[in-house]
């Protein structure tokens, strides 16, 4: 080995070395979200990674899979292994209060993306996205579409999850004032694309005339777009909530799905990060707990500048 290429080879493995130890120095954050299979939920996860290790933060990244139980053994992995701060888009808004609390006598800072919990006090942040006025926009949206007229079903999400009844509130305290348009049904597919394809199917049986769906969440919407799709429902008209990428391309290709609501997912899981951070350095809290972004509505007009739940200047 010549010396220039052994010196090259000690500075690089200083460089390594350098951000292990400024790694370890800063402790241990833990990420853990709903699943990964949610394109929205890994870039929360990424989001955050990213962020935790541009400052310096070793990580435990884990999926909970909506499961509390689960979730509760995570977050008693965290503890034992005296993480710094938790990064948690939660399991249920009720039963994820006592493992917060458990956290929290831990002594180990609490901050909530996506999803709140229905107490106070005991998490540092709630930062979650502005689900009403989304809802709302999305609800606009939709009635444009459908010209203010017509049968329509709504997809329901988790119903233990606060989300899902914020933005079924929103859709609606829009859409009740469209006396022409009239909902047909209402079903919960618990946020799955394999489940909403399969409520679709029936659905489309018992009421084969609608012209529009509108989903509590993009995944569903995509699966009610396949079904709509087998059975040569191309017509019918399909709104979204999240702003995934999948949901970008149907718009941009003229599929079923017209529009979806963006909610900031990667600013959140980043701006969680570096609230934690500041929390740690600082020994307070840099705002205050409850948190709402504001959402974007995505249709034929700005789809194309949608990238990984963010959307180009």
């Amino acid at each position: 080995m010549t010396r220039p290429l052994i010196k090259l080879t000690l500075l690089a493995s200083m460089i390594a070395f350098s951000a292990t130890a400024l790694a370890a120095e800063q402790g241990l954050l833990a990420i853990i979200t709903p699943s990964h299979d949610n394109p929205f939920f890994k870039a929360e996860a990424e989001g955050a990674l990213a962020r935790a290790k541009e400052l310096g933060y070793a990580t435990l990244v884990a999926s909970h899979d909506d499961d509390v139980n689960k979730q509760n053994q995570l977050i008693e992995t965290a503890i034992g292994r005296k993480a710094k701060a938790i990064i948690l888009d939660n399991a249920g808004a009720d039963a994820t209060v006592g493992p917060v609390q458990k956290a929290k006598d831990a002594g180990i800072p609490v901050f909530l993306i996506d999803r709140e919990i229905n107490k106070t006090g005991i998490a540092v942040a709630q930062i979650v996205s502005n689900n009403y006025q989304g809802a709302q926009l999305g609800a606009e949206k939709f009635a444009r579409l459908l010209g203010g007229k017509g049968d329509y079903v709504e997809l329901l999400g988790k119903e233990s999850d606060t989300n899902a009844g914020v933005r079924s509130q929103g859709y609606h305290d829009v859409l009740d004032d469209y006396t022409d348009m009239k909902m047909v049904a209402q079903q919960s597919a618990n946020w799955s694309q394999t489940e909403a394809f399969s409520r679709m199917e029936t659905l489309l049986q018992k009421h084969p005339n609608i012209v529009g769906v509108i989903s509590g969440n993009d995944t569903m919407a995509l699966g009610a777009e396949a079904a709509l799709k087998a059975a040569g429902k191309t017509s019918v008209i399909v709104v979204g909530f999240d702003g995934s990428d999948y949901t970008r391309d149907s718009i941009l290709n003229k599929g079923n799905i017209k529009a979806t609501v963006l909610q900031p997912g990667w600013d959140q899981a980043q701006m969680a990060v570096t609230q934690a951070d500041y929390y740690l350095k600082n020994g307070k809290a840099q705002k205050q707990e409850k948190q709402l972004m504001d959402c974007v509505l995505i249709d034929e007009s700005n789809a194309a500048k949608l990238k990984n739940f963010n959307l180009a200047k």
